[in-house]
């Protein structure tokens, strides 16, 4: 029977192995962005709405494609993505003109989708659509 050296970790092994299980769980936490399902796409000819569905001044979400509809003016319809610059959240509300993500704050104009208020830093970004017949189509 040969003896073998048992192995006893220092205590320094220990706290540096916790350490990197600790660093690994929060980049873990940190890659994934929002937790909301992903956008379906819409393919150019899908009707996304009627046009009698926006109101003038506000908007329609379409919380499954990921789009924010708006009629900023009288039969001017506009499309951008409903993903708010800040965090990844879904926008809340359309209404007098602008688009609200209340998560944290954030509007945007309903004409343009500039940022009108914070914290987000950048606009929503405009999304092709044609308006036939009374319906706003995928473009």
């Amino acid at each position: 029977m040969t003896d073998r050296p048992s192995f006893q970790p220092t205590r320094r092994i220990v706290f540096h192995g916790l350490g990197a299980i600790g660093v690994a769980a929060a980049l873990a936490g940190c890659g994934g962005g929002s937790s909301e399902p992903a956008a379906q796409e819409a393919v150019a000819g899908d009707e996304l709405a009627a046009t009698s569905e926006v109101p003038v001044g506000g908007g329609l979400i379409l919380t499954d494609q990921k789009i924010v509809i708006t009629q900023p003016t009288e039969g001017d319809f506009k499309a951008f993505t409903a993903v708010c610059t800040h965090e990844g959240n879904t926008v809340t509300s359309v209404e007098s003109g602008t688009i609200e993500c209340s998560f944290h704050g954030s509007s945007f104009s309903a004409e343009t989708g500039e940022v009108q208020g914070g914290p987000a830093g950048s606009a929503l970004a405009a999304v092709a659509i044609d308006v036939k017949d009374g319906k706003v189509l995928a473009a």
